[in-house]
């Protein structure tokens, strides 16, 4: 099957859809190498892990499954992921979100501007924290997208607009996702099981989707330093590499990831925790999946 074969079997709201052509821009026109390689162009931080909220569709309702541990990342590590960013010119982007509420951090302003020396910095929250003042700050720090996501219902809509007005920061600058939906409409979402970890809503079958193109062109980093292969992975089951210990370059290019990598390129989910996913996950990255399979299969 070529790249371009793969087709959606499931249709998305329109907030969803325009979520997905944001993110392309970003992820599938901006396909760097380094030392013969294609790099990421979508890491994500899971800065701390606690969040105040307790959302039905995600794994931290469920204090078996995701506890808050209330553990946080911290600035010696955030240095380190800079340092690596810079060392392999990074053009792409580094979201901050993950396991928990990055809002919660008490660092994040000085952890958006640093990691605004060598990437395209966005934080996606619940909102709960926000202030004009919060967003002001956040607009100064560096940050360049600041997207929240609405839970409660259309009235926030009105509530967020007038914040980023008062806020005095461009009005492109705050990216407003509808949340507030229930079961029938996935919550909004694109939902997924998180690797076998929810059940609720309109689940796809995780026989329904094989390819992947996650570890082809994204990394999520735990508060720790840890690497998993994406956000899907919320029980933490197979690390790749930590940061602290060796270079984020060196950590994509090992042979841990790139058995992932090869299996995912062939339509192989044999492996744990891709067996229990049913992500979709060719909805992005198809210039770096084909670059690996130039690299791998030609």
């Amino acid at each position: 099957m070529s790249i371009q074969e793969y087709k959606r079997t499931k249709k998305v709201n329109k907030a969803i859809k325009i979520n997905i052509k944001r993110r392309t821009v970003i992820v599938n026109d901006v396909l760097s190498y380094h030392k013969g390689l294609p790099i990421p162009s979508w890491i994500e931080l899971s800065l701390i892990d606690v969040c105040n909220r307790t959302c039905v569709f995600c794994p931290k309702s469920d204090p078996s499954i995701a506890p808050n541990t209330y553990q946080k990342m911290n600035m010696v590590l955030i240095d380190k992921l800079t340092k690596d960013l810079k060392k392999i010119n990074y053009k792409g982007s580094v979201v901050l979100c993950g396991y928990g509420e990055p809002m919660l951090h008490k660092e994040i302003y000085k952890i958006s501007r640093r990691l605004a020396e060598a990437a395209y910095v966005e934080i996606v929250t619940n909102g709960d924290t926000l202030t004009k003042d919060v967003i002001r700050k956040l607009y100064n720090s560096n940050v360049n997208k600041l997207l929240i996501s609405l839970y409660d219902g259309p009235f926030q809509i009105k509530k967020f607009k007038k914040m980023t007005k008062e806020a005095k920061v461009p009005s492109n600058f705050v990216i407003m996702r509808n949340r507030w939906f229930d079961e029938k409409k996935d919550y909004g979402l694109k939902l997924t099981n998180r690797t076998g970890t929810v059940t609720i809503g309109q689940q796809d079958d995780v026989k329904t989707f094989s390819y992947c193109f996650y570890p082809s062109y994204s990394a999520l980093i735990d508060w720790n330093g840890d690497v998993f292969l994406c956000s899907q992975d919320w029980q933490r089951r197979r690390t790749m590499g930590n940061i602290m210990q060796e270079e984020l370059f060196e950590i994509w290019r090992g042979k841990i990831v790139e058995k992932y990598r090869k299996d995912l390129l062939l339509g192989k989910r044999c492996n744990n925790p891709c067996n229990l996913c049913n992500a979709e996950g060719t909805v992005l990255g198809h210039k770096h999946a084909e670059a690996w399979r130039n690299i791998y299969f030609k």
